[in-house]
């Protein structure tokens, strides 16, 4: 079964401190039991499941329809095990808005602060962002990268964008990606953890294993000399096209992808994934390529949403009911007393929440 994105109406404000504050001890506590009960495999494994994360953002205290469950969720995680991430042997980078931007700055910091290769951490960081703002797209934005891993190379994405019109207005939605190391053989192929969601649209998905002619195409075409391929744009915006592919044409400027089809030109990209990463690439340039192979040289592209859908402690907001102080206080300190117990060898608690998961 294939699980992985999830739409959200588009929440603001913030969690107040003294729910964050509770976040971030519960988050930590859940996360020592599952990292030295089933280890930091399996702990990257469930982040990537998008409904076990929905789940655990909720037993968290947050509202299970609200976009801020990723966002404060991730932050949460982040600040409880900020203190112990050595030695649990798990990191976590990046985070919401300005934060996201730091993400690779933050890995490699903490390759030169534990010694470990940080390089193909960070490629693997940028390659899962582009790829969701650009090979997939589907009117999402994104705004929130979260990047969890180990210093062996395992890792786990969980990002978020906002759905905006064609003006750039925010219309309300947010949609969530979990991508996991061990799934991804080809950044640019089925690379998702997996997909759910309840709104759904017409989208371009090069990402689906049916666009693979059209990828392979798109990439031969960014090697042609940039006036040839502005010219094939212009042809096409002249042709009684389908509704469709009339609304992916209406925003594309030929003149002004012109200097991006010049770099292309001159570095001529090996394979798509090369053409996706290089800078100034974006959603328009991949849009124009992909149309023109599609409707010139007769290669498909997926035009399937690759996306389906999902209480414990209450909700921010009060939904399904307002957090319950004492309880959440309580499952706190249950789960301390069971780490500390099991150090002792008494494992009676942790067996039982184990039989939950």
């Amino acid at each position: 079964m294939k699980t992985g994105i999830s739409d959200l109406p588009l929440h603001y404000g913030m969690a107040p401190r003294w729910l964050f504050d509770r976040m971030t001890k519960l988050a930590r506590e859940i996360s020592i039991i599952l990292i030295t009960q089933q280890g930091n495999d399996e702990y990257l494994k469930r982040l990537a499941d998008p409904n076990w994360f929905q789940a655990f953002g909720c037993v968290l205290g947050f509202d299970w329809h609200s976009s801020g469950l990723t966002t404060t969720t991730c932050g949460a995680i982040k600040e409880g095990l900020r203190p112990i991430e050595k030695d649990l042997g798990i990191f976590v980078c990046g985070g919401k808005g300005r934060a996201s931007r730091k993400t690779p700055g933050e890995i490699d910091n903490l390759g030169q602060e534990y010694s470990f290769n940080s390089q193909p951490l960070i490629y693997a960081s940028k390659m899962a962002a582009k790829v969701d703002n650009n090979a997939l797209q589907d009117g999402y934005q994104l705004y929130h990268h979260s990047f969890f891993f180990t210093k062996e190379g395992q890792w786990a994405v969980v990002q978020q964008g906002m759905s905006l019109d064609k003006l750039g207005m925010n219309k309300g939605w947010a949609r969530r990606y979990h991508w996991l190391s061990d799934k991804v053989e080809d950044f640019v192929n089925e690379p998702h953890s997996g997909i759910a969601s309840d709104k759904k649209g017409a989208v371009l998905n090069l990402t689906d294993t049916t666009s693979k002619d059209n990828r392979q195409i798109s990439t031969k075409l960014s090697h042609q000399k940039p006036e040839k391929t502005v010219q094939m744009i212009k042809r096409l915006q002249e042709t009684r096209l389908p509704a469709r592919h009339e609304l992916l044409l209406d925003d594309i400027n030929p003149e002004n992808l012109k200097k991006i089809f010049l770099s292309t030109y001159e570095r001529q990209p090996e394979d798509f994934e090369k053409l996706l990463g290089m800078k100034g690439v974006g959603p328009k340039t991949i849009r124009a390529l992909a149309l023109i192979s599609e409707l010139l040289y007769g290669a498909p592209v997926a035009t399937q949403d690759p996306a389906r859908y999902a209480f414990a402690h209450g909700g921010k907001d009060g939904i399904p009911y307002p957090v319950n102080r004492k309880t959440y206080d309580h499952s706190i300190e249950f789960l301390k007393e069971a780490i500390n117990k099991a150090r002792l060898g008494h494992y009676e608690k942790l067996h039982a929440l184990r039989r939950l998961c």
